[in-house]
């Protein structure tokens, strides 16, 4: 992953000036939070057999995806006996569990069928690692050094929602920032890396449930930490919390994460209503009647986040129709059906998009405004986490195992 340059273009979150994040995928959708490697020597044909440099069981089940840092693999899960949600961390090389931490114990809450006791993807900087898990009312985020020792622990406040927990964490800069949307007081709140210690918090505007991971990029001239939810699209600083702009609703609830090419914010989701919407970066308070660029209904996705490449917007829906958007338009290039229903999201490496279906059927595309299948690789196994690229390897976390796709 070739990240040293700093290139202000569709590609660039804040994440592209950190050359020491070549070949790691640190955080949910990786080093930009956008799902896009600039790897190119990457795998794009395999099955459960051939070309798989390793498989590990892993215990128990999630849904949280894998993350990579140098020789080391983290993915966190839930195991029903004693109601642990556990941290583990592998070898990247050959797949050896090297050590597991049980961070905490509890009582299963209440979820939506699709949701997991072990949703959240976690994060690392390379000296720490952080999770987030449910102890119920208590939201809990937890610190370990690379080799598991814990080194802080906090709860911003309790959480409630019928559909359970998941919120992954966004390293920037010196913080870890969560997003706490809930049928509750709803902020985002940002923690020291190092000490735990409260660095700011922000108010969400209404009181809604969501789960969409911020995603931060460098646009209209500024720093922006963007997310759908709370029966709104919004931007804010990640450095002080405040917001840049809001645009209200178009719905109430939103999963999918906001992705970012040729100067458009691309939104997909939304729950009792699906919408995908296209935002002009460059606004300040209430944009609602004045920034969006266009608007469509057809083929949204609610949980799968979308991909960027390019000119084009990329995305599957939950049932599995793909579709391609030119950015600045909305004009639609194609639309094909790929998988029977898509709860991973897409990433993408060396031109190619990988999209994930709930069978462990990989769907590789060629990144562009013609669709052009290049292969349908099969594991055989249910498939819930979104990949992860790392060092030339694709990893497969399935509801029994971890795989590494790539040469054994």
């Amino acid at each position: 992953m070739v990240i040293a340059f700093i290139r202000i273009t569709w590609r660039t979150s804040w994440l592209l000036a950190t050359s020491a994040l070549a070949g790691e995928w640190p955080a949910w959708r990786g080093p930009r939070g956008d799902g896009v490697s600039e790897e190119t020597n990457v795998p794009v044909r395999w099955s459960s057999s051939e070309n798989v440099a390793w498989k590990t069981a892993i215990p128990g089940w999630g849904h949280s995806s894998p993350i990579i840092w140098g020789d080391r693999v983290f993915v966190t899960t839930y195991v029903e006996q004693g109601g642990r949600r556990v941290l583990l961390c592998l070898d990247r090389l050959t797949g050896k569990l090297l050590w597991e931490k049980t961070v905490l114990t509890a009582k299963p809450e209440k979820k939506n069928n699709l949701n997991s006791y072990a949703s959240g993807t976690p994060a690392t900087d390379g000296k720490r690692v952080w999770v987030t898990f449910l102890q119920a009312p208590d939201i809990v985020v937890v610190c370990h050094d690379m080799d598991g020792n814990e080194l802080w622990r906090k709860s911003p406040g309790t959480f409630a929602s019928v559909h359970g927990f998941c919120s992954s964490p966004v390293p920037y800069k010196d913080t870890i920032i969560l997003n706490c949307d809930q049928d509750a007081v709803a902020y985002i709140v940002a923690f020291d890396k190092a000490t735990g210690t409260e660095r700011w918090r922000t108010d969400r505007p209404n009181r809604m449930r969501s789960y969409c991971t911020p995603t931060i990029f460098q646009a209209a001239g500024k720093t922006q930490m963007v997310l759908s939810g709370s029966i709104c699209v919004a931007s804010y600083d990640p450095d002080t919390g405040k917001p840049h702009w809001l645009i209200n609703g178009p719905t109430e609830q939103f999963v999918a994460s906001v992705v970012f090419t040729d100067d458009i914010f691309f939104v997909t989701g939304g729950f009792p209503e699906l919408h995908l919407i296209a935002i002009r970066p460059d606004g300040a308070g209430n944009v609602t009647d004045t920034h969006i660029a266009w608007r469509d209904t057809v083929g949204v996705s609610y949980v799968p986040s979308p991909i960027a490449h390019g000119n084009h917007f990329f995305v599957v829906s939950d049932r599995g129709l793909a579709s391609c958007f030119e950015a600045k338009t909305g004009k639609r290039m194609w639309q094909q059906k790929l998988g029977r229903h898509h709860s991973a999201s897409a990433v993408a490496a060396g031109g190619n998009l990988y999209f994930l279906d709930d069978d462990g059927k990989m769907f590789v595309l060629k990144a562009g405004p013609k669709f052009e299948l290049i292969a349908r690789n099969e594991l055989g196994e249910e498939c819930y986490a979104s990949p992860a690229i790392s060092h030339g390897r694709i990893f497969i976390r399935t509801l029994g195992n971890l795989y590494c796709i790539g040469t054994p």
